[in-house]
């Protein structure tokens, strides 16, 4: 057998490193050891002699550990080894005269004095690093923060689980039960398949009560930044469901059989079936892509959806109003002036539809930070 094919190779040192780059692409089947201070190297790959098998071997100067750490890419192979004492080698390889095939590598070469200068550079940022960290207090508290938004997006997750489940078995099974009674009358089949959609309210209300009344703390969440979240969105769709569920609903029992009801918590469920359990993975450090798009997704359709529930069953609530006359103000003056329930409604209507338009366009804005197309940096 020939003599064997050896790489061109080129190497640095630091301190406390040596490096050594192997000119050979395409690099396969890389064998790399350190054995009694001598790195041993073969690979099959293309270099100087086109595509063969190259090896070389080398004696360091000094102790070094045995334990190379190597990096390929397609056009070279990278190798750091690490010397056992931090001092600086007036040479590579034990032998004095350097090899053929050993060459310095001036793209990482530098002298002991400037050496020294980037050690001392690295200390000095480790340094500063440590006294910065050292004057941001540390919060105490991190820890019950973090359990209390845990618990806070787990609960309301499985209020709104039980609400959307409860709602979706009930329309299924009572549909369906109507169905077969109701086999040879089609029409009347249709009516019953809504029954379900008539006692919404009372078999639902008390969960959404609860739930609802559990998400004002996500305004005093945002007051006290506990969380990142803007103020006014989460002001807007707060007080905007719970002026539906407690003045509309609540108060008007004439409003709890519509079938309007249904809709109105169906959609609400179902937005936030994806967006707790976003926030409590979050709170973790845990992110599912598949919850990620689906939380900054399924509102697109649902947010209006939802906005337009609210707003028929305003619309159908404000003839009721006017005839009982409920929460309309009379004032004590010369005129008599009367303030007309109706009319705030109809006012809300118009805010109603703004406050949908900003919470759209916030939303819009989160989803393009975390689904848009990340922004590449320039080189």
């Amino acid at each position: 057998a020939g003599p064997s094919l050896r790489p061109h190779v080129h190497w640095a040192q630091r301190h406390r490193e040596l490096f050594l780059r192997v000119d050979l692409s395409d690099v396969r089947n890389p064998d790399i050891t350190i054995t009694d201070n001598v790195l041993h190297f073969r690979a099959q790959g293309h270099g100087a002699k086109g595509d063969n098998i190259y090896e070389f071997e080398i004696e360091f100067l000094e102790p070094v550990e045995p334990k190379p750490v190597c990096r390929m890419t397609q056009r070279q192979l990278n190798i750091t080894v690490q010397k056992k004492e931090s001092n600086w080698w007036e040479r590579l390889t034990k032998q004095e005269k350097r090899p053929l095939f050993l060459a310095p590598d001036f793209d990482r070469w530098l002298d002991e004095s400037d050496a020294e200068m980037e050690l001392k550079e690295k200390e000095e940022e480790k340094i500063n690093k440590m006294k910065i960290e050292s004057r941001v207090p540390k919060d105490p508290f991190k820890h019950l923060k973090k359990g209390y938004l845990i618990m806070y997006n787990l609960v309301q997750f499985l209020g709104f689980s039980w609400i959307f489940v409860n709602m979706t078995v009930r329309l299924f099974i009572l549909g369906k039960g109507n169905m077969e009674i109701h086999l040879f009358s089609k029409m009347i089949g249709f009516l019953h398949l809504t029954d379900s959609f008539y006692d919404t309210f009372h078999t639902i209300s008390d969960m959404m009560y609860f739930c609802q009344t559990l998400a004002l703390m996500e305004i005093m969440n945002s007051l006290i930044g506990l969380v990142r979240s803007p103020l006014i969105p989460s002001v807007l769709q707060v007080f905007g469901r719970n002026f539906v569920l407690f003045v509309i609903l609540g108060t008007l029992e004439e409003m709890q059989s519509k079938p309007v009801v249904f809709f109105i918590f169906y959609f609400w469920s179902i937005t936030e079936l994806f967006r707790y359990p976003y926030y409590m993975l979050s709170c973790i450090g845990i992110e599912w892509k598949p919850l990620t798009w689906l939380r900054y997704t399924v509102w697109i359709p649902l947010y209006p959806l939802g906005g337009l529930a609210e707003a028929v069953c305003i619309v159908q609530s404000i003839p009721i109003f006017s005839e009982t006359g409920k929460f309309s103000l009379g004032l004590p003056n010369p005129l008599n002036v009367t303030i007309q329930f109706p009319f705030v409604l109809q006012i809300y209507l118009i805010a109603l539809f703004l406050g949908v338009f900003v919470n759209f366009r916030h939303l819009y804005k989160q989803r393009k930070q975390h689904l848009g197309p990340k922004k590449r940096k320039m080189k």
